[in-house]
């Protein structure tokens, strides 16, 4: 009989976590077993990190919308307010791209609210 190699599917499984964890410190980036552990903490925080960088922008438009009103007399919370009010639907994003590169763009949305 001729001669049967096994272990195809188990190697490139190794492979493939060790080349996962390239630039990782120390026995984590050779030693499957400590590599795979690596793995399953480093997606764990990748999870709740993408999560959480959805909070941070949204904190950091408010921050740009708040300074912006503030220029202009007005706050953030007030902002908002007369934005609903008025039936503007501009998410915070677009709000924060308005205040931050075009001013003047947002100031006109100020006027268009206080009256």
């Amino acid at each position: 009989m001729s001669r049967v190699k096994r272990g195809k599917i188990a190697l490139k499984r190794r492979r493939n976590v060790l080349r996962q964890v390239k630039g990782f410190r120390w026995q984590r980036k050779s030693k499957e077993r400590a590599a795979k552990e690596a793995l399953l903490h480093a997606g764990r925080h990748a999870f709740g990190d993408r999560r959480k960088k959805k909070r941070n922008f949204r904190a950091l438009w408010n921050i740009k919308i708040n300074a912006a009103a503030r220029e202009n007399g007005l706050s953030y919370s007030k902002l908002i307010f007369q934005l609903k009010k008025a039936g503007i639907g501009l998410n915070r994003k677009m709000l924060a791209e308005l205040a931050e590169k075009h001013p003047e763009v947002f100031k006109k949305i100020l006027t268009e609210i206080k009256n």
